[in-house]
């Protein structure tokens, strides 16, 4: 195993811990490990919200969930001798749930969970459908995933981080927070909001001096978004065996990494829509020295996914395409179509006997496939998603003598407002 070098300690909230971590974007962060070039190391990632979700049936803490405190990541790691305008490769080794801990009270710990999230707390990608919190909590055996809210599917996961990424320069969270900030000034009372500004309540800010902390906390970016420097991007790809490409803005790299997934569905449609998870990852770094200008990597990062992915071989796609609920036309929509085409496979899986929000959950959690099928055919952009058949344990394709009838079990429990 390799040696950890960001250890956590189950029993310990996130701001107690030995080394402490951070949930906010910032330059002046410090790196809180340092390794060298060509390290493999391991590093403990506590779940995106710290314990505050349970393994029980009720889904009052995904609607009280607290927003301001997340993410819970691990680092900034510093990489010697990286400077910005290199490239930072980092490999994905191996990761997990918590070691040796297959139950307890932290998802990870033989557990994970998917949230609906309500409007008013963040929302979803389909918060007009679903305003409301719903919640299935998942168990672990080994890489399979089963639900008694989701029951009669299991599926082997895709783990991944959901967030990884380098710290920013100085110059570049000026730009998020202006662009941020004139984006939010369209419609400043939106409800989910559009973006989310730096926010100095529960900020944590690893190793910064108590003296810049009140500055810093108002200056440091919201960790929700994927940006430049990666962070929050949801891939689910990015599994063992991946290698990502990562641009270095500031001396050392500064790496940080958190909510880790066990599984999800592309897009992680329902906002906490991946399978929520606590856990370890193995990870090896190296520099290409002035990579950003060799490769043309001006922003965001590039990477080879693993090879790990479950085998499965037939599918049932649902189409979608660039025309509202109430029959407006809009112009190659991608984004809308893709609703159209969750909300088509939602749909199709009700007439089995599972409720809307069951079958919103399984889509945000199984490795389900989400693409962008047509985009030039003007008026109507077409995307898909591709629902892998073998994960339920009835006959799920159309058939002459009409759907199976599920018994939906208890179903998934929904926050009271």
């Amino acid at each position: 195993m390799p040696d950890v070098i960001f250890p956590l300690d189950s029993t310990k909230a996130f701001t107690e811990q030995e080394i402490l971590g951070h949930n906010r974007w910032h330059p002046d962060i410090p790196a809180a490990v340092r390794v060298k070039p060509g390290d493999t190391f391991r590093v403990h990632c506590r779940e995106w919200f710290d314990g505050a979700i349970h393994n029980d049936d009720s889904a009052e803490d995904i609607r009280d969930a607290p927003l301001n405190s997340v993410h819970t990541l691990s680092g900034p790691i510093g990489v010697d001798g990286a400077k910005p305008g290199d490239l930072l490769i980092v490999d994905i080794l191996d990761l997990g749930p918590i070691p040796q801990e297959d139950s307890g009270p932290l998802a990870g710990q033989g557990w994970g969970y998917t949230g609906i999230f309500a409007a008013r707390n963040g929302g979803s990608f389909l918060t007009e459908q679903f305003p409301d919190a719903y919640k299935a909590v998942w168990d672990f055996t080994g890489h399979t995933a089963t639900s008694r809210h989701v029951p009669h599917v299991s599926f082997t996961g895709i783990t991944h981080p959901g967030l990884m990424g380098t710290a920013p320069s100085r110059e570049l969270l000026s730009a998020w927070n202006t662009r941020e900030a004139a984006l939010i000034a369209t419609d400043p009372d939106r409800v989910p909001p559009l973006a989310l500004p730096p926010e100095p309540a529960d900020a944590v800010l690893g190793g910064v001096a108590s003296t810049e902390r009140d500055r810093v906390a108002s200056e440091a970016a919201r960790t929700a978004p994927p940006r430049e420097n990666g962070g929050n991007q949801d891939i689910k790809n990015l599994t063992r065996g991946s290698r990502v490409f990562y641009p270095v803005f500031v001396d050392g790299a500064n790496l940080s990494v958190g909510d880790l997934h066990f599984s999800q569905g592309d897009g992680e449609i329902t906002f906490c829509g991946a399978i929520e998870m606590g856990g370890f990852i193995d990870l090896h770094v190296d520099i290409i020295p002035g990579g950003m200008q060799t490769y043309g990597v001006s922003e965001n990062a590039i990477f080879m996914p693993g090879n790990v992915e479950p085998q499965y071989s037939e599918w049932l796609a649902f189409s979608g395409t660039s025309v509202t609920l109430d029959g407006e036309q809009r112009y190659l929509d991608s984004h809308l179509a893709y609703q159209r085409a969750c909300l088509h496979a939602i749909d199709y899986l009700t007439t089995f006997g599972y409720t809307p929000e069951q079958a919103y959950l399984l889509l945000g959690a199984a490795p389900i496939e989400g693409r962008h099928s047509g985009v030039v055919d003007i008026p109507n952009a077409c995307s898909t998603v591709y629902l892998p058949t073998a994960i339920f344990d009835f006959p799920v394709t159309p058939g002459k003598d009409g759907p199976a009838r599920i018994d939906p079990g208890v179903g998934a429990p929904r926050a009271a407002f």
